[in-house]
C-alpha cells in the first residue's frame, strides 16, 4: 500500500480509543458533514448474520456481474490490504481514489472521536454514492442494529445467513440476544432472504419481520436447497434449479448457495445468473487451495490450505469440509485471538485433525500464544505442539509426513498474514 492512504488509515486508527463501540451517533455526524451520501446508492442489498456473509455475498455479486449489470461492494475485514473492502463498479478501489475520499472523511470529521469501522465506512459510502452501477452489496461489519452500514433507510433487499454465539461482549450471550443484532437490519416492507436458523433464532426474527411488515424468503418454508447426487438442487416458487456445486468448497457453501440463489430469484434472475453465482465467485482464505510462494515451497509434496473460520460454527464447517476431502491425514497449523472461543472451535475439528501445530499471530496484540493454543488443542484431544514461525510448521510438518494435506485456520487475521507473505 502506497503512504497516501497507508497514513491517513494510521491516524484513523487513532481517532477513538475503542475499537469498537456500537452506536449510530457518530456515523449519522459524519454522514451529515458529507452531505448524506448513503442517500444517493445504487440499490442496496444489506447482508448480515454471523456466517457465511462474505462468501454469500460474494456468489450475489457473481451473479448480478453475469448478467451485466455493475456492483458496488463492502466486505470486512480485508486480508491483505485495506483496498479489498471496497470494490467500485467491480474493481478494487484505486489507491488514488482511496487517499482521496479518506482524506475528504477525514476532513469533515474534524478529529472529533469515530472508530476506525465507522470513518472508513463512510468513506466506501462516499465512493459509492459518486459512482455509478447497478447495485451496492454492504456486509455488516459486526451485529446490525447499531453496524455503521445500517444507515440505509430502504434497500432493496435484506439478508440475514445463519446466527450463531460470536462477539458475546458486544452483542449479547444468548442466540435470540444476537439474532435480535442482526435482525437490526430489517426495514419496513423491505423483503428479507433468511438463511438457516436455530429455532430461537429465527423466532426473534419472524417477530421482527411481522412487526415492520417485511416480507421473509425463509429456508426451509420459502426456499430449499440440497446437494444430491453431485449437484446442488434450489426449489423456491418459482420451481427447480438444477445446476453445478458451489465452486466455493465444503458443505456449508450449499446453504450459502441457497440464500444467494433465493436472492437472485427475487431479483428476476435467470437460470444462466444463477449458475453464474454459484460457480464464479471468488471468496479467499475459505478452504482455499495454495498453490504458489515460500509456505507451498516449504510444504513441499503436501497440500497446502487456507481457511479464516474462527468460531464455533467455523470449526464445524472446517469439520464438515475434511472430512469429505479425499482421505488423507490433515494436520492443523492454528493461530487464534484471545478474543474467540477455541474450545468451540476445536471441539468438531478434533476428529479430523492427525495433529495440530500452534502459532501466534504476527503482529496482533490479542493473539492467544502459541502455548496457549498448544493447552487447548491437548484439551481437545489433539496431539499438538508449537512452531516459532507459520513457515517452521509448514517446514516441520512436511519432513514428518510427506504428501499429507496441511490447513492453516483459525483466523482471518492469520489468513490474512499468509495471503501477504505467501504471494
Amino acid at each position: 500500500m502506497s503512504q497516501g492512504s497507508d497514513a491517513i488509515l494510521a491516524r484513523m486508527m487513532a481517532l477513538h480509543p475503542k475499537i469498537i463501540d456500537l452506536t449510530l451517533d457518530r456515523v449519522w455526524r459524519l454522514l451529515d458533514a458529507l452531505g448524506h451520501p448513503e442517500h444517493a446508492l445504487p440499490p442496496v442489498i444489506h447482508v448480515a448474520g454471523t456466517n457465511g456473509k462474505g462468501s454469500t455475498q460474494a456468489m450475489i455479486r457473481a451473479g448480478l456481474e453475469a448478467r451485466g449489470e455493475s456492483v458496488h461492494a463492502y466486505t470486512s475485514p480485508h486480508l491483505a490490504r485495506f483496498h479489498e473492502r471496497i470494490r467500485l463498479a467491480g474493481e478494487l478501489i484505486s489507491e488514488a481514489y482511496l487517499a482521496e475520499v479518506l482524506d475528504e472523511c477525514e476532513r469533515a470529521n474534524g478529529g472529533i472521536p469515530i472508530t476506525y469501522f465507522e470513518i472508513t465506512t463512510c468513506a466506501a459510502l462516499l465512493a459509492f454514492a459518486r459512482t455509478p452501477a447497478d447495485w451496492t452489496l454492504l456486509e455488516v461489519g459486526l451485529g446490525g442494529r447499531l453496524d455503521a452500514t445500517n444507515v440505509v433507510d430502504r434497500p432493496r433487499l435484506t439478508i440475514i445467513t445463519p446466527v450463531s454465539i460470536d462477539h458475546q461482549q458486544y452483542l449479547g450471550e444468548t442466540l435470540a440476544e444476537i439474532a435480535g443484532e442482526k435482525a437490526g437490519i430489517l426495514k419496513r416492507g423491505v423483503p428479507c432472504v433468511v438463511g438457516p436458523q436455530a429455532p430461537e433464532g429465527l423466532a426473534v426474527i419472524e417477530d421482527r419481520a411481522a412487526r415492520l411488515g417485511a416480507p421473509l424468503l425463509a429456508h426451509g418454508q420459502h426456499w430449499h436447497v440440497f446437494e444430491e447426487r453431485g449437484r446442488l438442487i434450489f426449489q423456491d416458487e418459482n420451481g427447480l434449479l438444477d445446476l453445478p456445486l458451489p465452486n466455493l468448497p465444503g458443505p456449508h457453501q450449499i446453504d450459502n448457495a441457497g440464500a444467494a440463489l433465493a436472492a437472485m430469484r427475487h431479483l428476476g434472475a435467470d437460470e444462466a445468473a444463477c449458475e453464474a453465482a454459484v460457480t464464479g465467485a471468488d471468496w479467499p482464505a475459505r478452504m482455499q487451495r495454495l498453490t504458489r510462494g515460500p509456505l507451498v515451497e516449504a510444504a513441499g509434496t503436501s497440500e497446502l490450505w487456507l481457511d479464516g473460520g474462527h468460531n464455533p460454527a467455523g470449526g464445524a464447517a472446517v469439520a464438515a469440509t475434511l472430512a469429505r476431502m479425499p482421505d488423507k491425514p490433515t494436520h492443523l497449523v492454528l493461530g487464534m485471538l484471545n478474543t474467540k472461543d477455541i474450545a468451540g472451535y476445536l471441539r468438531p475439528v478434533a476428529a479430523e485433525a492427525a495433529s495440530l501445530t500452534a502459532v501466534s499471530i504476527p503482529g496482533e496484540a490479542n493473539t492467544l500464544s502459541a502455548g496457549e493454543t498448544q493447552a487447548a488443542a491437548a484439551r481437545a484431544g489433539i496431539r499438538a505442539d508449537t512452531a516459532t514461525s507459520l513457515h517452521d510448521a509448514v517446514a516441520r510438518i512436511a519432513a514428518g509426513d510427506p504428501g499429507a494435506r496441511i490447513l492453516i485456520c483459525g483466523s482471518l487475521y492469520l489468513a490474512g498474514h499468509v495471503l501477504r507473505e505467501n504471494g
